[in-house]
């Protein structure tokens, strides 16, 4: 599949939080979620990259984070500490005390299985049965949610949940929550299931190109199991080429963090690197820096052939 373990964390651990609270938290206080480990990338004689992507923290205009797991499995490469968003494990449905299963959707006739957080953080973690709203909005429609974003309480239909919620209105939209089952997961045309926060969050997100960054908003291009998609951008005011970071989507739209080994002069254990094509002139930004392929080769999906990412080879 693709190659990634040049990433530092991202999507068979991502952990979603609203911007605010991401934007707000990345110290491993308040109750949020630890950030994970998640393998670089290896490169094998061909000078593709190999290995699967392990661990994501996403975050945009909305409160509550989230760990997802987008189809994809990883092994992690030394730890990321200190930030209240990320859970890299995957598998599952979450915490144990769970009380509902959110792909069976087996709550009572009026209410849903719902995402939320159990500790008073800002990661949904847990899995609750909640009230359906008595005029509920359907998937792409406008949504509220009740508190915040983790309070598993929302005005979306059985079939999915408010997502993108911006912190000052509590506003946001429905995103459809994945059928089918963990290994055998479906979505509608032109997204993709992504498994986050250790199964807690199913969502079927929209499919983009990272060379294009054509998500809408100022949401960033990720990669998941055999596509990539759109992700909250949990970046603030850093994620610019050379920046430390701690998970995948803590880097600007167009960049992704990479192990600390792949970026000229990083200073933390990851660093943002840009996205490239291997089809054009080398244009990385570091001096040691070269376009390596995201896939190895005749595994790339259709359409995403020329996706690489600069990196240093090892």
């Amino acid at each position: 599949m693709h190659s990634n373990k040049l990433l530092m964390a991202i999507f068979s651990g991502l952990l979603v939080v609203p911007a605010a609270l991401v934007l707000g938290g990345c110290s491993g206080e308040g109750g949020g979620e630890t950030a994970g480990d998640t393998e670089g990338m290896d490169t094998d004689d061909s000078g593709s990259t190999t290995g699967d992507m392990s661990g994501t923290s996403t975050s945009g205009a909305s409160d509550g984070s989230t760990s997802t797991s987008t189809s994809t499995t990883g092994e992690t490469t030394g730890d990321t500490e200190g930030c209240s968003f990320l859970e890299c494990t995957t598998g599952g449905t979450g915490d144990s005390g769970a009380e509902c299963d959110n792909w069976a959707q087996d709550c009572p006739d009026g209410e849903k299985c719902m995402p939320f957080a159990n500790d008073g953080g800002n990661a949904w973690n847990s899995l609750k049965c909640s009230d359906i709203d008595a005029a509920p909005s359907n998937p792409g429609d406008a949504c509220t949610v009740e508190g915040n974003g983790v309070s598993g309480v929302d005005s979306c239909d059985s079939k999915s949940m408010c997502w993108d919620v911006n912190p000052e209105t509590n506003e946001g939209v429905c995103v459809a929550f994945c059928e089918g089952t963990p290994e055998n997961p479906s979505c509608g045309a032109g997204t993709a299931c992504a498994i986050l926060n250790d199964g807690v969050l199913i969502l079927c997100l929209t499919e983009c190109d990272p060379l294009l960054q054509d998500c809408p908003g100022d949401d960033a291009c990720l990669p998941s199991e055999e596509s990539f998609i759109c992700i909250l951008d949990a970046s603030g005011d850093n994620g610019a080429y050379g920046e430390p970071c701690e998970y995948s989507n803590a880097c600007d739209p167009g960049l992704v963090c990479l192990n600390s080994a792949y970026v000229e002069d990083c200073p933390a254990s990851g660093c943002c690197s840009p996205w490239c094509d291997v089809s054009e002139p080398n244009s990385c930004p570091g001096a040691t820096q070269e376009c390596l392929a995201w896939y190895e080769p005749g595994t790339a999906p259709p359409g995403y052939e020329n996706v690489g990412v600069c990196a240093i080879p090892q």
